[in-house]
């Protein structure tokens, strides 16, 4: 081990620190960059600042292979979408480019930053309510596959195709009856009139499948909607329509941040006492989903539509293909985020806890910023060897506002927090580093590092450049 002693993350909470601890569970690739390369971790940080994004580009090249393992097991034909919304690194881009996947954009920027990060257009799915006309113009000149949320935005389209001389490639986004109060989608009537209107102008309109919207992370909801769909699908093509064929089932697949029985424990514990000023949540994300990834899509896939028939046989004996657009779940274990410990408030002997302040802020902990708590526990890297002494911590950025907490838990480490050691949150690739990262008080935006790691050896490079 190197002077620079990766201390352990928690430790059981005692009477002053009442709770569950929630350490993160780690790739294997994490371990190694954190086991081997304490000292380049902080050289990193040194150098390009604090906050830092790692990002593991390799990681998500194994998430991909995972779920198209998947689709191969059920014997069904699937094609994965990266949801872009979820991290905005150049170099994810480029890793679905080299693994021959498409990308869901949904705005002009996402397009133009994919297309320039060499994934064709076909391969590129665009979905959002009531698209631009240039984001639809350059959808349509590329070949993309438009996810239409309206009468009124498929009708601009026709108009648009017309005026190209081009066929459009879309899908109908019907809204679910599990979500009737959604604002996205077609009502089941409004779908109709949608297909009538393809099936008037198969030239302009050409009508490929069905998809649809859903929150939270159930995937029985996501089995009701899509064996509907599949039906719909069945029934379109019928009527004339011989290029409807697809379903995209869209994201929703939960990540398992901590281990189930963890998470459990948490939950049963959970208690206002156990977060700085008492602070409470209504809510949390699944952070210990027993069921998890390209799991959830086996789930998915094997449930049963059809007497003893599931999902995936039922599609591949129809000849339907999926579509899924997995954003966080491309992304688990495949980021990290560093930030320099600034100063630590030691409040032990009054409140039984320190206040530990990060260079940097919540703003790089999007989960902040819904009115929730990113859980899963930072990774304490020391600046220098210490003695173990349990030391009991929340932490909080450097603005000047109240709420600014990257954690509001009371943490217990097994090592005493001190100014120049590293705090890292493992997997906050999905959502969590740049969905609401702001220049607030004129700071810059985090810097982006992309990590190689080569046997014993690490390579690095700023995001963008290659």
């Amino acid at each position: 081990m190197s002077v620079m002693q990766l201390a352990n993350d928690a430790t059981p909470c005692d009477a002053a620190c009442p709770g569950t601890p929630l350490p993160s569970l780690r790739h294997p690739q994490v371990e190694a960059l954190l086991r081997q390369h304490p000292e380049a971790l902080h050289s990193l940080v040194d150098g390009l600042g604090s906050p830092l994004h790692l990002m593991l580009p390799q990681v998500f090249t194994g998430n991909v292979q995972r779920f198209q393992r998947t689709f191969e097991q059920h014997a069904v034909d699937g094609a994965l979408l990266y949801a872009k919304k979820a991290n905005k690194a150049d170099c994810l881009v480029r890793a679905c480019s080299q693994q021959g996947i498409g990308v869901d954009v949904a705005s002009l920027g996402e397009l133009e930053k994919t297309l320039g990060g060499g994934v064709p257009g076909p391969r590129i799915g665009i979905s959002g309510p009531e698209k631009s006309q240039r984001l639809l113009e350059l959808g349509l000149s590329h070949q993309c596959l438009l996810a239409i949320d309206s009468l009124n935005e498929l009708r601009r389209l026709q108009q648009l195709a017309h005026d190209r001389g081009q066929a459009a490639r879309l899908t109908l986004r019907q809204r679910p009856e599990s979500h009737a109060d959604s604002r996205f989608g077609l009502s089941p009537a409004e779908c109709a009139q949608a297909i009538a209107l393809c099936r008037e102008d198969p030239r302009g309109l050409r009508l490929e499948g069905f998809s649809f919207h859903l929150g939270g992370y159930s995937c029985e909801q996501r089995v009701e909607a899509a064996a509907q769909l599949l039906t719909l699908c069945i029934d379109t093509r019928a009527s004339g329509l011989d290029h409807c064929r697809r379903i995209n089932l869209g994201g929703g697949f939960a990540v398992q941040y901590v281990s189930p029985q963890a998470w459990e424990r948490f939950r049963q514990h959970n208690h206002p006492t156990h977060y700085h000023a008492g602070k409470s949540f209504s809510d949390f994300y699944p952070y210990g989903a027993p069921r998890a990834c390209a799991e959830a899509l086996a789930d998915i896939l094997a449930a049963p539509v059809e007497g003893t028939i599931s999902l995936a046989q039922q599609a591949a004996r129809h000849g339907i293909d999926f579509i899924i657009e997995p954003g966080r779940a491309l992304l688990d274990q495949a980021g990290i985020s560093a930030f320099r410990v600034q100063g630590v408030k030691d409040r032990r002997d009054s409140d039984g806890y320190a206040l530990v302040t990060v260079q940097g802020s919540s703003f790089s902990l999007s989960e902040q910023w819904f009115n929730s708590e990113y859980l899963p526990e930072p990774v304490l890297l020391p600046a220098s060897p210490r003695e173990p002494e349990p030391f009991i911590a929340c932490i909080g950025g450097s603005t000047c506002l109240e709420a600014d907490m990257l954690t509001w838990r009371k943490i217990r480490f097994a090592h005493p927090v001190r100014p120049g050691d590293l705090l890292l949150y493992l997997n906050t690739a999905g959502y969590q580093m740049d969905s609401n990262e702001s220049p607030f008080h004129e700071a810059r935006l985090p810097h982006k590092v992309v990590i190689e790691l080569d046997g014993g050896a690490l390579r690095w490079q700023l995001d963008g450049l290659a």
